[in-house]
Parts: C-alpha cells; sequence; structure tokens
C-alpha cells in the first residue's frame, strides 16, 4: 500500500464509455480512488451501488470516485448499466495502475493462492496527495466511512 503523505501515481485509463481520464483531470478536487477485484460480483457490487446511491453527498462535498479493476470498458459498461451507477469506472486489464498503487497482492481463498485485486481505497487531495489509505476494506461498510471522512475534512 502507498503511504500517506505520498504523491499519487497519475494515471491514463479508460472508463465505461471509452474515454480516457487522467487523476490530473480532477485537480482541485478531493479523489476517493478505490480498487476492486470483479464487476457483478457481490462485493463489488455492494460497494459499487454504495458510493453510486451518495453521489451527490460526495459531489456536495467536493470529491470525485473512480472506481478502477482489471476488467475490461465493456464490462464496465455493462456494470454501469446493471445497476445504474452514476460515476466512473476505470479499466486496467494491464494492471499498471493497480500495480502502481500497489494492490496487485497474493489472495487465499478456501485455501488455494493466487494472484489478485486487494480491496484498496486511497483519499487523495485536491493537489494529488495521498492523505488516507485503507487496505482489507469491507465493501458494505467503505462507502459510509470514506463519506463521513470526507465529511470531516
Amino acid at each position: 500500500m502507498l503511504q500517506i503523505g505520498a504523491k499519487a501515481p497519475d494515471f491514463s485509463l479508460p472508463d465505461q464509455n471509452g474515454k480516457i481520464h487522467s487523476l490530473k483531470d480532477y485537480a482541485g478536487k478531493k479523489v476517493i480512488l478505490y480498487f476492486y477485484p470483479k464487476d457483478n460480483t457481490s462485493g463489488c457490487t455492494k460497494q459499487a451501488c454504495g458510493f453510486s446511491e451518495r453521489m451527490p453527498l460526495f459531489s456536495e462535498k467536493g470529491a470525485v470516485i473512480l472506481g478502477i479493476s482489471k476488467d475490461s470498458v465493456a464490462s464496465h459498461k455493462k456494470f454501469e448499466e446493471n445497476y445504474g451507477l452514476k460515476f466512473t469506472i476505470l479499466s486496467d486489464p494491464d494492471k499498471t495502475v493497480i500495480q502502481s498503487y500497489d494492490v496487485w497482492k497474493e489472495k487465499k481463498l478456501y485455501g488455494k493462492v493466487s494472484m489478485g485485486v486487494a480491496r484498496t481505497t486511497y483519499l487523495i487531495d485536491e493537489n494529488g496527495i495521498i492523505i488516507k489509505a485503507f487496505d482489507k476494506v469491507k465493501a458494505a461498510e467503505n462507502p459510509e466511512q470514506m463519506l463521513e471522512i470526507v465529511g470531516d475534512l
């Protein structure tokens, strides 16, 4: 996991509509950058829907939400359409950004070891500095947790 106080690595990734986004595009705003394992799975859906439902509240506080997984642009588009998601989902199939944010980890599930995206959320300030970092994120609780933190800033 990247350290609090570090400059957040910039990126250039396509969203669910194929539009390219970079972290620089969000200068002057707080960015909740969350990494998740897979579109349309139980935990990832709870987390995404939680962020989507709270979008107006995040916007009021000057924060944007960016989700990143290694799923394709087409997968992200289906995910957005299936659940009416109201925020940007970025596709990183080469895992370039996933690795630069140190969230590609060894995971164990039912005794089987594999590599995958560790659910992680970063809060980046208006100047591109990481001010909060959470690993081992609980998917259903993360959106409310982040809303409270952004509200306290």
